[in-house]
């Protein structure tokens, strides 16, 4: 019997199989049943900072709308506000207790000092490890590359500071060398890299000539992504590799740990396929590790990363060059055209 268990962050998981972060891992009775169809652990649903913003600036107007209407009514209401994390650290407590696997907290915040007040209250919550969410959307073009990464560099190192539970980092593809990055973390001491975080983007509805924002699902296709870099960082880091985006089968699991990835985190496959398609994952994993002879999930790690691939420029070609060599080759495959 093919023998699935890994380390992840220094966490010993019974499979490369870990659920992301999402709606999904919110509901005690759905996490349960994730861990019934065979998650090794959960990522539980980010807290970010901007929300619990946005929802107490929502509170407080709603709360002062009829404020001085009518000298009666100036207190009408008893002295409220928001609660602030503290939602979200109980549920996310509720679901830690609920389960026997490891559950991961996840954090995005805004501003320094948050990150590691909301951290510090994240491990007290007693989950295994923390999940920190970077990533930098710019709107400003004064900010350069580098101010990005000293910010998101010094915000890990005071974090790292304050807790004790391994950290990881869930970083976005979109810094000018990712690669550079991910080392640099890494000597910081970060226990794990999760490639990569799905960031929604803006679409444009013509019919009513205003923005929307389509429900983001990752696509099958999405994650070659992540494999690339995998297969770059396999063996050059010490933390671990968690792969993340277009993960949708147990193929895809197989793919991504022959590139070099510890584990893969998955989401959009549970919307699509119902969450007992876990289980179906696994079960076409331990088949694939069967039919090869693979005693363990390391045995075949890394077989084809950078490091042990037998064409070097196989994580690094950036072109099509052989259609660039050759123009009309893929012509020939398509004459339709």
């Amino acid at each position: 019997m093919a023998k699935l268990s890994i380390n992840y962050m220094g966490l010993e998981l019974k499979n490369p199989l870990v659920v992301g972060a999402c709606n999904l891992s919110m509901e005690t009775d759905l996490a349960r049943k994730m861990e019934d169809a065979g998650a090794s652990a959960i990522v539980f649903k980010s807290l970010f900072e901007e929300q619990i913003n946005l929802e107490s600036l929502q509170l407080e107007e709603e709360l002062s709308e009829y404020t001085e209407r009518h000298a009666e009514m100036i207190s009408l209401f008893p002295g409220l506000r928001h609660a602030g994390p503290e939602e979200h650290l109980d549920k996310l407590s509720r679901v830690k207790e609920a389960l026997d696997i490891p559950v991961i907290g996840s954090l995005n915040c805004i501003h320094q000092d948050t990150w590691v007040e909301y951290a510090v209250e994240m491990e007290k919550t007693g989950v295994a490890g923390l999940e920190l969410n970077f990533y930098a959307n710019p709107g400003n073009l004064e900010i350069s590359s580098d101010d990005v990464e000293k910010e998101q560099l010094q915000i890990l190192k005071e974090v790292k500071n304050k807790v004790a539970i391994p950290i990881s980092v869930k970083l976005s593809p979109f810094y000018t060398n990712t690669l550079s990055l991910i080392r640099r973390m890494d000597q910081e001491g970060v226990a794990g890299f999760v490639l990569f975080n799905r960031l929604f983007q803006p679409d444009i509805d013509l019919k009513s000539e205003d923005h929307h924002f389509p429900f983001n699902l990752s696509q099958p296709s999405d994650y070659r992504l992540p494999l690339r870099f995998a297969g770059l960082l396999y063996k050059e880091i010490k933390g671990s590799i968690c792969s993340n985006t277009g993960i949708f089968t147990g193929e895809d699991m197989v793919r991504m740990i022959l590139a070099g990835a510890d584990c893969v985190q998955v989401v959009s496959t549970l919307y699509k396929n119902k969450l007992p398609y876990l289980s179906q994952m696994l079960k076409d994993l331990t088949a694939w590790m069967n039919d090869k002879g693979f005693a363990s999930v390391e045995d075949f790690r890394g077989k084809l990363s950078k490091a042990h691939t037998k064409d070097p420029y196989a994580y690094q070609r950036a072109q099509y060059v052989d259609l660039l060599m050759k123009p009309f080759e893929l012509l020939k495959k398509y004459p339709q055209v």
